[in-house]
């Protein structure tokens, strides 16, 4: 029987990366908003608006999702604001589905920009996990105009996390033989599912690392945290 192999697909900065793609793609627009800072925002009121997406170069100059467009025009006074397409987005999103539909049976959409795809036992029409999530990548971005972020494990929380490591356009795995080296140095926030609450819950009791926590007694952790 097969060793399980499961994908995780994230698209960067997908409202951006969806806007950007149709922009350049459909209308011939210069310059692309992914080479430029800008954000996804609701441009009519600076007050009330908020970062929905943002680009690398806007990121460079310390743009956050979900701050205030004002605070971010503060940063960065020669950003370029982009009107959310909600449409745009939900049919971007369908393209994608249905792409990695062709690729295996078995997806599970997580989010309208995150899907897990189940590819066990296709080693032979594909090749080698890492080689397969490569060209998948490729011709995500071939076909549909923007990156992905794909990590691969044997199950889907690990698939996840490793799909969370270095952005953009990057392909990770994180194998249970690799757990300790590139799982465990990262902050207890890093693991999916664990809130800010709970994590300033452990660093009371100096548990900060997800090693940390990996090496906690089971019977400790269910005291303090229920």
């Amino acid at each position: 029987m097969a060793e399980p192999v499961w994908f995780h697909i994230d698209v960067n900065s997908a409202f951006l990366s969806w806007t950007a793609a149709y922009r350049t793609l459909v209308e011939g627009r210069t310059p692309d908003l992914r080479e430029i800072p800008s954000v996804i925002a609701n441009d009519k009121n600076l007050r009330t608006s908020i970062v929905l997406a943002k680009s690398t170069p806007a990121k460079k100059y310390g743009v956050k999702t979900g701050e205030p467009l004002g605070m971010a025009r503060d940063k960065c006074p020669n950003l370029v604001v982009a009107e959310p397409d909600y449409a745009l987005y939900v049919a971007s999103s369908r393209r994608l589905m249905a792409l990695l539909r062709e690729v295996s049976p078995v997806v599970e959409q997580y989010s309208i920009d995150e899907a897990w795809v189940d590819m066990t036992g296709v080693e032979g029409l594909y090749g080698p996990p890492v080689l397969a999530a490569q060209h998948l990548r490729d011709r995500i971005f071939s076909t549909l105009g923007f990156t992905v972020n794909i990590g691969i494990s044997c199950n889907k929380l690990l698939a996840k996390m490793a799909g969370d490591f270095e952005k953009p356009d990057k392909v990770h795995t994180l194998f249970p033989d690799e757990l300790e080296a590139k799982l465990w140095p990262l902050p207890t926030q890093e693991l999916f599912m664990l809130g800010a609450a709970t994590a300033r819950k452990l660093r009371r009791f100096g548990i900060t690392t997800i090693g940390a926590l990996a090496q906690a007694d089971p019977v400790f952790l269910t005291g303090i945290l229920g």
